[in-house]
């Protein structure tokens, strides 16, 4: 069981745990929780030191629909570790709500969070990890391919950044074969490897756009995340050719699916015919943010009782 634990990587999960939440994602989007409210009077602390459209409204949204309450907070607010130690935010919070989720910038914050709150703790994107998305990633692929997806080939084009290394722990997790195409010194985070290293699990890492073909899954991100602004124009240069457009799209499985966790920077790692191509699947894969988080936060925080 997860019940009061934190959630800071896909890692943190048992194949046999991640089978649990994608099992009730799917049963949330068919509409089976609809009139259940396990999370009837506890509370989640959302914190953001990054701007966001789908974390900020599918977690608050999900939620209400649970019946819980979702408070925003910003690092305007709060200043989180400027302001305020953040060992002292942690323990100021978990004397209020039941839950915190954070959308930061270095993964150390949430893992010092963890560390002095003793409610659950969520990892709603950091620079190193984006494990909530992957969990939208993965209930939108089961829905596509089944349950069982040992041997898929996911394909994950362009920056070895956040979401690059999230794909290789689901690997880890699933049993999908995963590769990673990147330019020369944008690869992957070393440890993360030696995750899959220890694991036992073989990634394959590559600069030569022809792993693309036959892909199950091609998934790409931006070029440019935030706080690289400063790098735009070298990455621009460095990633030129990685644009998913419907040509790459032709080449990959004829039942292969394309998924961008968004916002896209239209003109550099895709366009939008390709985001609307009859393989994407982008926006199922947005919708399913709302419900595998929703899956998260029942198995999170679904045996808590209201302290007040």
């Amino acid at each position: 069981m997860m019940a009061g634990r934190d959630f800071l990587s896909n890692l943190d999960m048992t194949p046999e745990e991640l089978r649990a939440v994608l099992d009730t994602a799917h049963s949330m989007r068919r509409g089976e929780w609809r009139d259940v409210k396990p999370l009837s009077g506890l509370s989640l602390a959302l914190i953001f030191e990054k701007p966001s459209l789908r974390t900020r409204t599918t977690f608050d949204v999900g939620m209400y629909q649970l019946g819980g309450h979702a408070i925003t907070l910003s690092n305007q607010e709060i200043g989180l570790g400027t302001r305020e130690r953040v060992s002292d935010v942690a323990r100021n919070l978990e004397r209020w709500v039941d839950g915190v989720m954070g959308r930061v910038y270095l993964q150390q914050t949430l893992q010092e969070l963890a560390d002095h709150a003793a409610i659950p703790v969520i990892n709603g994107l950091s620079d190193m990890l984006h494990p909530a998305q992957l969990l939208a990633d993965y209930q939108t692929i089961e829905a596509e391919f089944g349950p069982d997806l040992r041997g898929r080939r996911v394909v994950y084009l362009g920056d070895g950044n956040n979401l690059a290394n999230s794909h290789i722990h689901m690997g880890i997790l699933t049993g999908t074969a995963v590769t990673v195409v990147t330019p020369v010194g944008y690869e992957p985070n070393a440890g993360v490897l030696m995750d899959a290293v220890k694991a036992g699990v073989e990634v394959t890492l590559t600069n030569d756009l022809a792993a693309v073909e036959g892909a199950d899954v091609l998934y790409t991100d931006v070029w440019i995340s935030m706080g690289q602004e400063a790098e735009a124009d070298i990455r621009r240069r460095a990633f030129r050719g990685y644009q998913v457009t419907p040509a790459m799209l032709e080449t990959i499985a004829p039942h292969g699916i394309f998924l961008h966790c968004l916002p896209a920077h239209y003109g550099e790692e895709t366009v939008p015919e390709a985001t609307e191509h009859p393989k994407s699947r982008v926006f199922d894969q947005a919708e399913n943010r709302l419900h595998a988080q929703k899956a998260l936060l029942y198995h999170l925080m679904g045996g808590m009782k209201p302290r007040w």
